[in-house]
Parts: structure tokens; sequence; C-alpha cells
């Protein structure tokens, strides 16, 4: 990496205005939030004529300078080089989400810190209910309640997997259940990954993947998620979603309606802060993908 990240700039794309002079938990916890609630998990590079490359610099301009989120490994790789500029004991690591359309190796960053002798999982770019908002402590089998459900890490030996137990869904458009876009399985894992650090290069092959290959996910779908602070908003091809965390009532309020290609742009720019330079082709091609 040539360049150098301006940490005063990011923090104001994440509106981030506290001191981070203590690399310690509460401050990585507080921008580590701030980040999933200001960039969002999208792929629309691959669906506007751009693309989605591993190159710092791009990925800095792109998110931090342009108005614009990225996927998991953009969004993870910009956190990463923030942790690292600001003094955090960070490394990278591949992670793996088995689902269509994703490849069979590593199709997932995130990154371990670690503080005080304890190590955490920073994830701020996986989308939709299955985000964390804030890292997750790296112990096997513990209960870690967050907005959107309860995630565990569970200690597999050669692997470790990420799981979350979620509420029960709550459709206010009852029509939609034939999408089978909603999330039904109380709990599920989210992705397993290994301990081992791993350098950028890791990422290549699966980034050339996602963006070319006729079965990927991402040629499949555009995709577009940000969290709220009452839950998530989601774009998927012409298919908008609100939802609404309840955990008191134990359910998650859906209200999902489909929106014009004239209504695109807008959308975009009210609902994600997103202002893309190239037009938009949505794409929500049949593939099972779930919010």
């Amino acid at each position: 990496m040539k360049g150098k990240m301006n940490l005063d700039e990011y923090f104001r794309r994440i509106g981030f205005h506290g001191s981070y002079s203590k690399l310690d938990l509460a401050t990585l916890k507080l921008i580590h939030k701030q980040h999933v609630m200001s960039l969002p998990f999208e792929n629309l590079s691959v669906h506007c004529g751009d693309k989605i490359t591993m190159d710092l610099e791009v990925i800095y301009d792109k998110i931090v300078r342009n108005s614009r989120g990225g996927c998991c490994l953009e969004n993870n790789s910009l956190f990463g080089w923030v942790l690292r500029e600001m003094g955090y004991d960070t490394v990278t690591l591949g992670a793996r989400v088995d689902i269509d359309g994703c490849g069979s190796t590593d199709n997932h960053l995130v990154n371990k810190v670690v503080i005080d002798g304890k190590s955490y999982i920073a994830d701020v770019s996986y989308g939709m209910s299955f985000q964390v908002r804030e890292p997750l402590e790296l112990v096997s089998g513990k209960d870690q309640p967050q907005a959107a459900g309860i995630f565990r890490l569970i200690d597999q030996g050669d692997v470790w997997v990420l799981e979350k137990t979620s509420r029960k869904p709550k459709l206010v458009n009852p029509e939609f259940n034939k999408l089978n876009l909603v999330n039904r399985d109380e709990t599920k894992e989210i992705y397993r990954f290994s301990l081992t650090p791993v350098e950028v290069d890791h990422f290549f092959e699966i980034c050339h993947f996602l963006q070319t290959d006729p079965n990927s996910l991402f040629i499949n779908k555009s995709i577009c998620s940000l969290q709220t602070p009452t839950g998530f908003r989601g774009l998927i091809g012409w298919t908008y979603s609100e939802v609404t965390y309840k955990p008191e009532e134990g359910i998650d309020v859906i209200d999902i309606r489909d929106i014009s290609d004239d209504e695109i742009d807008q959308t975009l720019k009210e609902k994600f802060n997103i202002k893309l330079q190239n037009k938009l082709q949505p794409v929500n091609n049949k593939t099972c993908f779930t919010i």
C-alpha cells in the first residue's frame, strides 16, 4: 500500500467525532458500529459498468470520497487499514460463506483484533439481518446478543463457525412470502473461518469470480444493505425492504415492496446515501439469497 490513510476524513465519512487516542475495546466498538450504520454493503459496481478491486487506494476513494459502500472484500479491507493506521493489533482472515454463487474457496474477508490479550472478530460488511454491529469476542459457544439477534462463535478445531439465532419474521406484505427472500431458520450458520492470517492476494481469485462468473451471486443479484438505528434497509434488484427489530416482542417486522426503475436512483440516495456515477442496471435473477 503506497498511499496513506487520512483517518480524519474516514471518521467524518462515518460520522465519528470522538477521540481515538485510546486503542481500547470501547473505541473499536464505536467505530465498528458507526461504519456499518454509515457505509452500505453493496455490489452495485458489478451492475453499473465498474469493477471491484482489492486496491486499497481505489477502495478508499470509492467509499470515503465518492459516497459509496462496498462488498465485504472492500469494506473490511478498508476497515482493516483503518485499524492498522490507528495502531490496533490487527490481522486479516479468510472466511467461507456456504451459499450458491459464492464459489468454493474463501469468499469473505474479516479482521481479527487483539486488545489486552483478548481476540475479537471485526466484520463490518456482511449486510442485511446477519450484520454484527460490534466486534465479537473470540470465545467458543458464548451467546453474544446484538440488535439483529444472538450471535455465537464456535470452535470446531481446524475452523471457527459464526452462527446467529434469529427472531421470528413478521411480513407486512404476505404476498412476498413466495419469494423465499426472508430467512426462516431460527439458528443459521453465517460463515466459517480459519485463524491463519492471510494477505490480500488470497482474495484475488474470488474477487474476479464474483464479478465475472455467470453463476456468481453478484452477477445474478444487485444488492445493497444499510443498517439503521431500528433495523436495516435492503435493495435487491427492484425489491426494497425495511426491517424493524422488535426484540421485546420476539419478532422482526419486514416491510417489502417493489420499486420502479425511475425510483432506483432516488432510493439509493435517500435510503442508502449512495450516489452512482454510472447508471445502475438492477438484477434479481432466481438464486438462493435471504435478507
